[in-house]
């Protein structure tokens, strides 16, 4: 057995660690800059911070925001709303039931925490409904749904409809008559679409399907009684003109218009996904339909969430993973990616305080 070789770490020009010092760290940017030179979920915190400083600080860098989980319910979704309000998200690729429990809050609902004397059978009865330790109220969702349908009033009756358009209308109607901070009156102020690829899998899809309803069921009504089968023929003339590659056109546009992208994910899923998706989406049209685009691919991205890589989902998906698709640039190339696999309420207001100490404010997107 050939013999150790005792080699000095530092003249190998390996980086070496700190001891976290508490009485040295002045600040959230500071705390989070000493845990980069630490060890383990500390060290993948720190290395976060340094990424999302550097994508939120580039003024080339086209910034996408995907959520998912229920982060609004776990009152993150003044985080959101702060990030656009700082210029640094260009888009957000949402799931519908994370925007529809933010819009509660923006027209000034209440979440509460969860008695666990309360059972489930009992909530039900109650009108609450249970996401783990909080509950969102029914009546809250029945006037989002109010709020859906005043702004149903105001869209061409004739349109066809997208997430994007939906969103954008809805951001109006809370800048226009509610006073409350939200996702999609930031959105909409700062000129930032919001995409919901999932768009019927949310309360906002079942409003704008009871308000397609709510437009043909004198005429239904006529023709049923009020049982199953009524309501079959209620929703077989009340199917809103919806077509989601308006979404994914549209988005797909801002993508190639950007000099340089970046992704901030919370969770995984579909919006994760589908944001990701616009380089093999022009990559398979220039084999398919003969084009040469350069499919684009994100330079910087953070991801934090706690499912690990092994089950093989998309939430537990590495960047390294995401290059062998075409969807990210390759370190070599300058990628700069981050992942904390971590529950996102636990260390997201952490990297928010650090940047709001470090990087300045961008002006309103175009």
């Amino acid at each position: 057995m050939q013999a150790r070789e005792f080699h000095d770490g530092g003249k190998d020009g390996l980086e070496p660690l700190e001891p976290l010092d508490p009485t040295a760290i002045k600040s959230f940017s500071g705390l989070l800059e000493a845990m980069c030179k630490t060890a383990f979920g500390g060290r993948r915190l720190g290395e976060a911070y340094h990424v999302l400083k550097a994508m939120c600080s580039d003024p080339d860098c086209f910034v996408v925001m995907t959520l998912s989980g229920a982060m609004t319910i776990a009152k993150m979704g003044k985080i959101v709303s702060t990030m656009v309000d700082r210029g640094w998200v260009n888009a957000i690729v949402s799931t519908g039931a994370l925007i529809a429990h933010g819009l509660s809050e923006s027209v000034g609902k209440t979440h509460y925490r969860h008695d666990p004397s309360m059972g489930d059978e009992e909530l039900f009865r109650k009108g609450y409904n249970r996401v783990y330790d909080t509950l969102e109220m029914e009546a809250n969702l029945n006037y989002v749904e109010y709020v859906v349908a005043q702004t149903m009033k105001r869209i061409a009756p004739d349109a066809t409809l997208s997430s994007e358009l939906l969103t954008r209308e809805l951001g109006k109607t809370l800048a226009d008559e509610y006073e409350g901070v939200g996702i999609l009156k930031s959105a909409y102020q700062m000129g930032v679409p919001v995409y919901i690829p999932a768009f019927t899998d949310s309360e906002m899809g079942l409003d704008v399907g009871t308000w397609a309803m709510s437009q043909t069921i004198d005429r239904a009504r006529g023709k049923a009684k009020d049982n199953v089968l009524g309501l079959l023929r209620i929703l077989h003339q009340a199917t809103p003109t919806y077509n989601p590659y308006l979404d994914l056109n549209s988005y797909t546009d801002r993508i190639l218009a950007a000099k340089r992208l970046g992704i901030f994910t919370i969770g995984g899923g579909v919006p994760r996904n589908w944001a990701q998706q616009v380089a093999p989406y022009v990559e398979i049209s220039n084999v398919r339909l003969g084009l040469s685009v350069p499919p684009p691919r994100f330079q910087y991205g953070v991801r934090i969430c706690p499912e690990p890589d092994y089950w093989g989902g998309l939430s537990g998906c590495t960047y390294q993973e995401g290059i062998s698709w075409g969807k990210f640039v390759t370190p070599d190339e300058g990628g700069r990616f981050a992942e904390v696999l971590s529950d996102a309420t636990v260390v997201w207001p952490l990297l928010m305080m650090g940047l709001l100490e470090q990087v300045p404010a961008k002006k309103k997107h175009a």
